[in-house]
This record gives structure tokens, C-alpha cells and sequence, in this order.
């Protein structure tokens, strides 16, 4: 009955290749991209310093919201979902994804100095 992780993974990743809507995908690669903009950051600050702290700090705030935009859009967009969020079609939920990116770069520019 013992499971390698092995195999639990591959079987992840094949339902996910074979049921996951190739719109997720997309919106998944940028979260994957998200994380790691976030990770990068966050190292580099703890390697090289925080110098310009509200550069440091813009970033990264900037790197978590939108990490929870895309799971927001992913969500929203998520064929699965339908039965929940009825009411919300998917070229609203991008709007809305847009517009809150368009404010949330505002303000991180704003914040730079």
C-alpha cells in the first residue's frame, strides 16, 4: 500500500497535463513566475543588503499582490468554479485582474519615491 513520491508526483503532473485547461496553464506559469521574482528578491536583499529599502519593499509587495491576483483570476476563471461564481464571466474577472494590476503598480510607483 506504501506510495513512493515518485509515483504520486507523476501522477500529479499527468492529470495535470491532460485535465487542466491550457488558460490555467498560462495563468499558472505566471504565478510559477511570481514566486520565483519573490524568491530572487528576497534573497538578494538578505545577501546584499537593503540599502534602497523602499525599492526592496515595493518589489516585493508588488510580487505578493500580485501572487494573489493571479490565484484570484485562476479562481474566477476555473471552469470547476462555475457552479460558485455563476455570476462573474472570465473577460470580467480579467478586467478586474487588469485594472487592480494597474493600480497596484501606481502605488508601488508612488512608493519608490
Amino acid at each position: 500500500m506504501a506510495v513512493s513520491v515518485r509515483e504520486v508526483l507523476t501522477k500529479f503532473y499527468e492529470d495535470y497535463v491532460s485535465n487542466t485547461p491550457k488558460r490555467l496553464k498560462v495563468i499558472d506559469a505566471y504565478v510559477f513566475y511570481i514566486i520565483l521574482t519573490g524568491i530572487i528578491q528576497f534573497v538578494y536583499c538578505c545577501l546584499v543588503g537593503t540599502f534602497p529599502f523602499n525599492s526592496f519593499l515595493s518589489g516585493f509587495i508588488s510580487c505578493v499582490v500580485s501572487f494573489v491576483l493571479a490565484v484570484c483570476l485562476r479562481l474566477q476563471v476555473n471552469p470547476q468554479n462555475k457552479s460558485q461564481l455563476h455570476y462573474i464571466g472570465s473577460e470580467q474577472a480579467f478586467a478586474e485582474f487588469i485594472f487592480a494590476h494597474v493600480i497596484l503598480h501606481l502605488v508601488v510607483m508612488n512608493f519608490i519615491g
